[in-house]
């Protein structure tokens, strides 16, 4: 399993993780589909969390979600992880998982790899936490 503080943008859906549900924020329409923006957490870092259709509704703060075969990457200029449409979320408990509110890898800014332009690494830090949502302390 991925700790998120380890998540790099990229466009393949090979992200194997697991976090807690920290927050949500209410639902919008993208095209046909209602989509919402989480905030989610594990022991290492935080990032927000895009949710699609009934997931919007089918989870809440405090539910530990396992993400298979996720994506990181760029969604109207947000950058966010989601199952995009080859992963999978499932809800696996509730309220007992570790978690750290900062860093939030939604907020920092990446760009090539001088070595390898093909991969990203990390430039510098937007905002410590979440611009989107307000710290749980």
């Amino acid at each position: 399993m991925l700790c998120l503080k380890d998540l790099v943008p990229a466009a393949t859906n090979t992200i194997n993780t697991q976090f807690i549900l920290l927050d949500k924020g209410s639902s919008t329409r993208e095209g046909q589909e209602r989509t919402c923006l989480a905030l989610v957490a594990d022991e290492t870092a935080a990032v927000h969390f895009q949710l699609w259709g009934n997931e919007c509704d089918d989870y809440l703060p405090g539910d530990i979600i396992n993400l298979s075969n996720g994506i990181f990457s760029y969604n109207r200029s947000n950058l966010v992880l989601r199952a995009g449409k080859k992963g999978k979320a499932e809800k696996v408990g509730e309220f007992t998982k570790l978690f750290v509110e900062t860093p939030n890898m939604s907020e920092i800014k990446w760009g090539p790899d001088p070595n390898k332009p093909k991969k990203l690494v990390q430039e510098s830090v937007i905002s410590p936490c979440s611009r989107i949502f307000s710290p749980l302390s």
